[in-house]
């Protein structure tokens, strides 16, 4: 399982950097759309859009709080390699004092409405050069290495206890992870997956398992180091949709690709000359890790921002009237705790389904006709 949350976390970081710097190509013109906040232009009033956009996007800093124009964040590692100058460049975010300056020959651009952070190469005038390839530890990255390390310190403890009292009945995490290990292994394998293939496929189950249930649940505090939105990040759950794929494709069996292929029971004129049903059947199977992608980011991602959205009800009423935001913030703390709550269940619920839906694809993948699947 361990081997598995490794792949995970090089994955993820390798994939929040390439999107990143796809990304950056296009900030000649986006940049257009961007401010700098080292420009100092005075925002008035309150803007939801941005502050919800703040909240779920990715930045190079971990923004806990602002009072008045103070600006209270934990700054992360930048790492930069220029493209003009041929130099690898590390250095923290707070060199950029959350925008005010450039420093290196680097700004770092806010979005005007928020969202995620970028970084550009500037030149000794202030104009913008062009992207650097950017492979800094960002909010989400440091997020998922912090969920890694407490799967590593959580699991890795309660295998010490099984090693030190192999006797003893379980007790406290020990009991409360065991009761979801054999949760995952017989409702959720044993059922779509041969008995002979769970010792090859429970490792990356309960990996998924647990990655996407402790990414959605510390999702939900609000404070350093949990609140980083991971699962609500398409970045992310592109990456465990892929390994599910990958898991899938390399394990498939002769009967698993002839039905893609040659379907049983499908008429010829189907198939030859012109592959109709072959053509359909691929398509099905790449559209499933798609399916899987966008089902965990969109129920994730819609939920933080139910919950902001009811929140700004409270600034948005205050603004025209006081009593009116009394009034409306005893039913947005009301909808918003409820909303909450409910993003529990969910976040259970999207890593169960996850899972089976991984297992089903796997068990697909291995099925033998001489077993009736």
């Amino acid at each position: 399982m361990l081997r598995s949350l490794f792949w995970v976390v090089v994955s993820l970081l390798v994939s929040f950097n390439v999107l990143a710097a796809t990304e950056t190509d296009t900030l000649r013109t986006a940049s257009e759309e961007l401010i700098s906040e080292s420009s100092h232009e005075e925002k008035k009033g309150y803007d939801p859009v941005q502050m919800i956009f703040d909240h779920i996007s990715d930045s190079h800093e971990w923004h806990i709080m602002t009072v008045g124009d103070v600006h209270v964040s934990v700054p992360l590692p930048v790492i930069l390699y220029s493209k003009e100058r041929k130099s690898l460049f590390c250095f923290l975010s707070s060199r950029f004092h959350h925008g005010h300056e450039d420093y290196n020959g680097f700004r770092m651009l806010v979005p005007a409405k928020g969202g995620s952070t970028e970084i550009v190469e500037v030149s000794q005038t202030g104009e913008i050069l062009r992207a650097p390839m950017d492979f800094s530890i960002k909010k989400n990255v440091a997020g998922a290495l912090f969920v890694c390390l407490l799967m590593v310190w959580v699991f890795v403890s309660v295998a010490k206890r099984y090693k030190q009292n192999p006797k003893k009945a379980p007790h406290g995490l020990q009991n409360f992870m065991e009761a979801i290990i054999v949760f995952v292994r017989d409702d959720i394998a044993k059922s779509s997956i041969r008995e002979k293939y769970l010792p090859r496929f429970m490792p990356v189950l309960l990996t998924i398992f647990f990655f996407v249930l402790f990414c959605n649940l510390l999702g939900l505090v609000p404070f350093i180091p949990a609140g980083a939105n991971l699962t609500g990040n398409i970045t992310v759950t592109m990456v465990l949709a892929m390994f599910t794929f990958l898991v899938t494709t390399f394990n498939g069996n002769k009967h698993y690709w002839a039905d893609i292929f040659n379907s049983p029971g499908v008429p010829t004129f189907l198939k030859l000359p012109i592959p109709l049903m072959p053509i359909v059947e691929l398509s099905g199977m790449l559209t499933k890790p798609i399916v899987l992608m966008i089902r965990l980011f969109a129920n994730m991602l819609s939920g933080h921002m139910i919950v902001l959205v009811f929140f700004s009800m409270i600034f948005l009423f205050g603004a025209m009237n006081a009593v009116a935001a009394y009034g409306v913030s005893v039913l947005s703390v009301f909808f918003a705790v409820f909303m909450t709550l409910l993003d529990v269940l969910v976040s259970f619920i999207q890593a169960y389904v996850f899972t089976m839906l991984s297992a089903m694809y796997f068990g697909m993948a291995t099925a033998g006709h001489e077993e009736g699947h």
